[in-house]
C-alpha cells in the first residue's frame, strides 16, 4: 500500500474511532492485547529475521533493543492491558463558565485526530503506541525503522486482527510499509493529514523532523541524563542508583551518560563507583574521566564531545566539580532537558537542584530509569517530550488530546 493510500484511510478512520464508547475500546484492547500474545511465534520469527539482518551493522546494544522474547510480548500485552483501566481522555470538561449574556462556554478534551509515529528500533513502540492513540481515539500512522520493520509489521497485523474480531475499523491502526526517507518526509509534509508527529529515536531522526517537518512535531527522546553527587551523599546509595541508571538498560533515553562528583567526596565516591561498574562485570562500564577524576580513577581521558554525547552504550562521563552551583552550571550547558539527578542529604541542597534544573523530570536520591510511562503509572508511554509546547516528560493519554470550546446558548448575538 502506497503511503498517500494509508493517508487516506487514516483520514477516513478519524470519524469510525470518535464514535467509539470507553466500553468498545477497552474490549478492543483486551482482545488486542490477546491476539498479540496469541501471535508470539510468528512475532519471534520475524524479530529473529530482524536481528539476523541486524548483526555486525548495530551495536551490541542496540541489539538487545531490537530483540524481543517471550516475556517482552507477555509485557507489551500487559502494558496494553493496564491502559484499559486508566479513565478516558475523550470529552472531559475542562473548564466551563457562564457569560453575563447568558452564554454557556464549556472547554472539551477532544482527540488530535491522526497521529504519525517515526521510530528506530524498538519494536515495543509498536504496541505502545497503538494502543494509547486507540484508547484516546486518534487513529495512528507506524514508521518504524528498517531494523524493526518486520517485527513491527508483525506486532501490527496482530492488533489489526483483534480489532477485526471487534468489528472495528483496521484502519485505526496503520503502518507504513517503506521503510526508506521518502516516507517519513512524506509524514512530515502529511499537511491536512497528520494532526501531530512524533519522532522517537536517536538525535539524527529528531533534528530531521524538528527542521523540515510541516505538521506539528513534538521533539523527544535524546536524553544526556545527569547524576550529580553532591558531598553529603550516601555513598552507598549513590553507586547503587548510578549503577542502575547506567547498566540496567543502557541503550534508552533515561540512562545516566554523565556523573558529576562533588570534589569534597571524589576520593571516596570514585573509587567504589569504579569498582562497582567494572570488577567482574560482564560488560565493564568505559570511564571517560576529566582531568580531575583522573586522579582517583583509570580511564579514557575526556575530549570536548564527551559532555555532550548520548553514549547509549557501557559509556559514562566523570567530571569532578568544586560545588553544586558549577554541577548546576554544568547540566544548564549540556542538558537536553530529559532527566537529571541530585544525590543527596542535604534538603536546601537538594531543593536549590529542584529550583534550578530546567529538565522534564527532575530527581532526588532516586534513579533516572524511572522516567517512564509505564513508571510513572501512564500505562506506557509514546515518548518522552524535551519540549515544553505542548507535552513535556513522558507522554500518556493526555498528552494524546487538544480541546475545543462548545458554547451554547438560546439566541444570543452581538
Amino acid at each position: 500500500m502506497t503511503d498517500n493510500e494509508i493517508f487516506e484511510r487514516a483520514l477516513k478512520a478519524k470519524s469510525d474511532i470518535k464514535l467509539l464508547s470507553e466500553k468498545q475500546k477497552n474490549h478492543a484492547i483486551e482482545i488486542m492485547a490477546k491476539a498479540l500474545e496469541d501471535n508470539t511465534d510468528i512475532i519471534l520469527k520475524e524479530n529473529e529475521e530482524d536481528v539476523k539482518a541486524a548483526n555486525g551493522k548495530i551495536s551490541d546494544v542496540m541489539i538487545d533493543r531490537l530483540s524481543i522474547t517471550a516475556e517482552r510480548i507477555k509485557n507489551m500485552a500487559s502494558g496494553m492491558k493496564e491502559v484499559c483501566c486508566l479513565p478516558d481522555p475523550n470529552n472531559k470538561v475542562l473548564n466551563e463558565i457562564t457569560r453575563p449574556n447568558g452564554l454557556s462556554i464549556s472547554k472539551i478534551s477532544v482527540p488530535m485526530g491522526v497521529i504519525g509515529i517515526i521510530y528506530e528500533s524498538r519494536p515495543n513502540v509498536t504496541s505502545d503506541a497503538a494502543v494509547l492513540c486507540f484508547k484516546s481515539s486518534n487513529v495512528c500512522i507506524l514508521r518504524s525503522g528498517k531494523e524493526a520493520y518486520r517485527t513491527s509489521k508483525a506486532i501490527v497485523n496482530a492488533l489489526r486482527s483483534g480489532l477485526k474480531k471487534c468489528c472495528i475499523n483496521e484502519d485505526v491502526i496503520q503502518i507504513i510499509d517503506d521503510t526508506s526517507r521518502k516516507s517519513s518526509e512524506n509524514m512530515m509534509n502529511a499537511v491536512g493529514v497528520i494532526d501531530l508527529l512524533i519522532p522517537r529515536g536517536g538525535k539524527g531522526l529528531i533534528k530531521a523532523c524538528k527542521d523540515n517537518a510541516k505538521v506539528p512535531c513534538i521533539e523527544t527522546g535524546t536524553g544526556i541524563c545527569h547524576i550529580y553527587v553532591e558531598k553529603t551523599a550516601n555513598p552507598d546509595m549513590a553507586i547503587k542508583i548510578i549503577d542502575n541508571a547506567k547498566t540496567s538498560r543502557p541503550s534508552v533515553c533515561n540512562a545516566c551518560e554523565v556523573c558529576l562528583v562533588d570534589e569534597e567526596i571524589a576520593g571516596i565516591i570514585l573509587p567504589s563507583l569504579y569498582s562497582a561498574l567494572t570488577d567482574g562485570r560482564k560488560n565493564p562500564v568505559e570511564f571517560i574521566v576529566d582531568e580531575k577524576a583522573s586522579k582517583y580513577i583509570n580511564g579514557t581521558p575526556a575530549s570536548q564531545d564527551s559532555f555532550d554525547t548520548e553514549f547509549l552504550d557501557y559509556k559514562i562521563a566523570i567530571k569532578v566539580v568544586t560545588d553544586i552551583h558549577k554541577a548546576i552550571a554544568h547540566i544548564s550547558q549540556h542538558s537536553t532537558h530529559h532527566s537529571d539527578a541530585i544525590i543527596t542529604e542535604n534538603t536546601v541542597a537538594a531543593e536549590e537542584f529542584i529550583n534550578s534544573i530546567d529538565s522534564a523530570a527532575v530527581y532526588v536520591n532516586a534513579s533516572t530509569r524511572f522516567t517512564d510511562g509505564g513508571e510513572f503509572g501512564l500505562g506506557c508511554e509514546m515518548g518522552i517530550s524535551t519540549q515544553k509546547l505542548h507535552a513535556r516528560g513522558p507522554m500518556g493519554l493526555e498528552e494524546l488530546m487538544t480541546y475545543h470550546y462548545v458554547i451554547k446558548g438560546n439566541g444570543q448575538v452581538r
